[in-house]
């Protein structure tokens, strides 16, 4: 689950080249071999009730020990979902030879993706199709992606001979767009095979170009919002639709909703959202540019957050946010309801516990009635301090390709698996490879793709940062 940042598309710096490229143009062994894993890999339909994640997990299996890695260093974890679908997991571990006496690195993906109707796609979307510059498929950007990315890059260290001065241990997940129990398991019940100092996401972060193809800017996720939904229920004996009663459940839900409406969560800032707001404010032009700026020297300026209340794609960078997203209620059209129910989906900002904003909306609807629900296990997750270890490699892998382009910390106002990881108490960082416009982002939409340039070049952001993090400093 990923989407980048649209304030961050008035950073508008000039760098790198614009024009697409074809597959045809990169023919080094392990740019073929990324484009066979990613063709591959998108053939499998592996979406929920589909029950492909584990074909998945197999077939990638199969690539690590045809490519050096031992058998006891590739673990396929089987694991049933909420609802008996089989899923699985996938740990490889590329052992180091300790000599930095550091612990490993994680790196996360996930091989599920939301699923797709071929009837409305333009293209088969289960069948890698390139045209005019473009890599198309359902996950060839969320996040097959990554997917490739991670074990292509794995694949080419090994055959080159590299051994990294500490661990290194890919963790794919299988149900991050329904459940990501895959990924809580994989920091509890199997956490001797994944404990780490930090973990990099191939699923979050990232760089935005232009809609001129000129890069734009790069954001390091250090955090995200908790993702919970509530259920709203107001309920009461009904009774003829001829006698109406002065207690109606349609009524005093609505009355209750309204007055969540009316509220708004306090104003929060962290080291990512503060260095976010700074960032963004220096070009950011008029009124909100100012109102950025300033909240981010001082969250309690009511009037700089005030101005961003009124932004959708900025506020949720600065403080919780709850809004009403379904509604059913009664049975029949001549009877009062004996029940109304409404859907609030919240995104909770870091270090805030969802059983707070449980306490929160029962006081703001100020309903006697009023019952709430929180459905499925929501998970808080704590924001991750930046490293300078991380941000200089990453830095680094940019600007190796896109000079001056500015490197900014970013809080996720959307979910991934590692807000699970976070909680699993490893400090985790969306370092994605891509670049790509706002006009190209169709992850979990209609025909979702990625510019051919910006595939093979992720190749190279993590192959930097890899060596940057876990291999010897030049002589």
């Amino acid at each position: 689950m990923h989407r980048f940042p649209v304030a961050l598309s008035l950073l508008l710096l000039p760098a790198g080249m614009s024009a697409q490229n074809s597959s045809a143009d990169y023919t080094e062994p392990y740019q073929l071999e990324a484009l066979d894993i990613y063709r591959s890999i998108i053939g499998y339909r592996s979406a929920a009730t589909h029950g492909r994640v584990p074909e998945v997990a197999a077939y990638l299996a199969d690539r690590f020990q045809a490519g050096g890695f031992p058998e006891e260093d590739v673990q396929v974890l089987p694991f049933q979902v909420p609802g008996g679908e089989e899923t699985a997991g996938l740990i490889v571990r590329y052992r180091g030879d300790g000599s930095s006496g550091e612990r490993p690195i994680l790196l996360l993906a996930h091989m599920d993706v939301v699923d797709a109707l071929p009837q409305d796609w333009e293209r088969d979307p289960f069948t890698l199709i390139e045209e005019d510059g473009y890599f198309f498929g359902r996950g060839s950007f969320d996040d097959k992606f990554g997917i490739t990315m991670l074990t292509t890059t794995f694949l080419r260290l090994k055959a080159e001979g590299f051994v990294p001065t500490r661990d290194l241990v890919i963790a794919f997940t299988g149900d991050e767009e329904t459940g990501m129990m895959s990924a809580r398991r994989m920091v509890t019940t199997h956490r001797e095979l994944t404990d780490a100092e930090f973990a990099l996401n191939a699923d979050g972060g990232g760089g935005r170009l232009g809609e001129d193809g000129e890069a734009v800017s790069y954001v390091i996720q250090t955090s995200e919002k908790t993702y919970a939904t509530f259920e709203l229920t107001v309920t009461n004996p009904g009774g003829h639709s001829s006698t109406p009663r002065t207690d109606n459940a349609i009524y005093d839900l609505a009355a209750a909703l309204k007055n969540i409406e009316a509220y708004r969560f306090p104003v929060m800032v962290n080291e990512a959202t503060r260095l976010y707001l700074k960032g963004a404010a220096e070009v950011m032009p008029g009124e909100v540019g100012d109102a950025m700026a300033r909240l981010a020297d001082n969250p309690d300026d009511a009037q700089a957050a005030d101005v961003l209340w009124h932004e959708p794609e900025i506020v949720g960078i600065t403080r919780t946010t709850c809004v009403a997203t379904m509604l059913r209620a009664g049975h029949a059209e001549n009877a009062l309801p004996q029940s109304a129910t409404a859907t609030v989906n919240c995104r909770i900002f870091p270090g805030v516990q969802v059983a707070a904003v449980y306490a929160t909306l029962l006081r703001v609807a100020a309903t006697p009635q009023l019952e709430i629900q929180v459905l499925a296990e929501p998970m808080a997750s704590p924001a991750s301090p930046l490293r300078d270890d991380v941000l200089e490699a990453v830095s680094a892998a940019v600007h190796a390709q896109y000079p001056d382009v500015p490197v900014i910390p970013y809080m996720a106002p959307y979910g991934t698996d590692g807000k699970e990881i976070r909680a699993g108490g490893i400090p985790t960082y969306g370092v994605m490879g891509l670049f790509i416009k706002d006009s190209d982002q169709f992850a979990h939409g209609l025909n979702e793709r990625v510019p051919v340039r910006g595939f093979y070049r992720a190749l190279e952001h993590w192959y930097t940062i890899l060596h940057r993090l876990a291999g010897r400093p030049a002589a």
